[in-house]
């Protein structure tokens, strides 16, 4: 089924606009890291969060006064994919939507307030308030509530991967005719909890700058927020393929999964450029040859420098980044050359010369998918 692009919205640690976001981005600007801290004091860790400004719109809605982060940042970036697609939510446009919400570590806060006040006190002292908030699919339903949707509400929980893979799932629902259009939102917050298990995995560094391809790998810098798009079945950003990609379970099973991607994918026709889920570990290397290999004379870029590893929001956002490339034809710059590469980077081509853009998303728990968008 053919569908298109006809939202977008954001919320990230550089803002919550979708132009706001961009121009900073096209200026080459990178979000500033903050501090984690656990509750001793012991260690912290370093990770880009939302500036509370960029979520100032939640508070309007009161039953996102007691809700986690995650959820906040949801319901703002779901409601400015609406707002661009010029979408009024209301009973009957409700009817008539699908929601679909990707997901990776879910209400860390929340879930950690739940388990420390068990530990610390007994089962009987934890807040029954507080556990509604730990299960995954709590922002879904603060998102589908506050637009009146009771119908199709969905909650796919991955890795980086799962953006991709809940627009895989939102072609299989708009085969509905009853549906006109399918919102889908990833989202993520950052917390000291999921800084600390990422450190024992040896996938985060210590400080940022956070540099793809780089040999060899130095690691990540998480971050928190959320994108959404807006899915229907004419626009001017045609989703023309999403591959449901695989899982690998070894590192280097991931170049022969990408590998296959990259050629299915590409079809006999090269894209222009590639949005790259590259973010400084391991992942960056099968990039590297799946882009060399496949895509030889596209640009490439990847917002992880810029906004972090967002996990579930991470493919959204690279797909945000895909949309107003070729709906603006021009591509910020790499915060980092990648040096030995061999990969090209491009920025302000001449009007209309970019067509078709893959975005390729690695996760770190053994998912891959990409997709490949067209401009009419």
């Amino acid at each position: 089924m053919s569908l298109s692009l006809v939202g977008l919205g954001w919320v990230t640690p550089l803002g919550s606009t979708i132009e706001e976001v961009w121009r900073k981005l096209l200026a080459g600007a990178s979000a500033q890291a903050g501090t984690l801290g656990d509750s001793l004091g012991e260690k912290s860790y370093r990770a880009f969060q939302v500036p509370p400004d960029a979520i100032a719109e939640a508070a309007k809605y009161p039953r996102l006064r007691r809700s986690s982060a995650i959820s906040r940042f949801a319901v703002v970036a779901g409601l400015a994919a609406l707002r661009d697609a010029g979408i009024e939510p209301n009973e009957q446009t409700a009817a008539r939507t699908a929601l679909i919400f990707a997901i990776s570590n879910g209400g860390v806060i929340y879930t950690k307030r739940f388990f420390h006040e068990i530990i610390k006190s007994g089962a009987q002292a934890a807040s029954p308030l507080l556990f509604p908030e730990t299960v995954f699919n709590a922002p879904a339903s603060h998102l589908a509530a506050i637009l009146g949707i009771t119908g199709a509400s969905y909650t796919l929980v991955g890795d980086g991967a799962v953006g991709i893979l809940a627009l895989k799932m939102a072609e299989d629902l708009m085969a509905n005719p009853e549906l006109d259009r399918c919102l889908v939102v990833g989202a993520e917050e950052a917390d000291w909890l999921l800084c600390d298990a990422y450190r024992k995995w040896r996938l985060l560094r210590a400080e940022p700058p956070l540099e793809p391809f780089a040999r060899p790998a130095k690691g990540m810098i998480l971050s928190e927020g959320a994108g959404a798009v807006v899915l229907a079945r004419a626009g001017d950003l045609q989703l023309q393929r999403v591959h449901p990609g695989g899982n690998f379970a070894r590192q280097r099973e991931l170049v022969r999964q990408l590998d296959r991607i990259g050629r299915e994918i590409k079809n006999g026709e090269a894209p222009d450029f590639v949005i790259a889920s590259a973010n400084g570990t391991f992942i960056d290397d099968a990039e590297r040859e799946v882009c060399a290999s496949h895509f030889p004379g596209a640009a490439v870029y990847t917002p992880k420098p810029a906004l972090g590893e967002s996990v579930a929001a991470g493919g959204i956002w690279q797909t945000i980044c895909a949309a107003q490339a070729l709906r603006r034809q021009e591509l910020p710059p790499l915060l980092h050359a990648p040096g030995e590469l061999g990969l090209t980077t491009a920025r302000s081509p001449a009007p209309n010369k970019w067509r078709r853009a893959v975005v390729t998303t690695c996760g770190l728990n053994q998912q891959v998918a990409a997709l490949s968008l067209v401009a009419r």
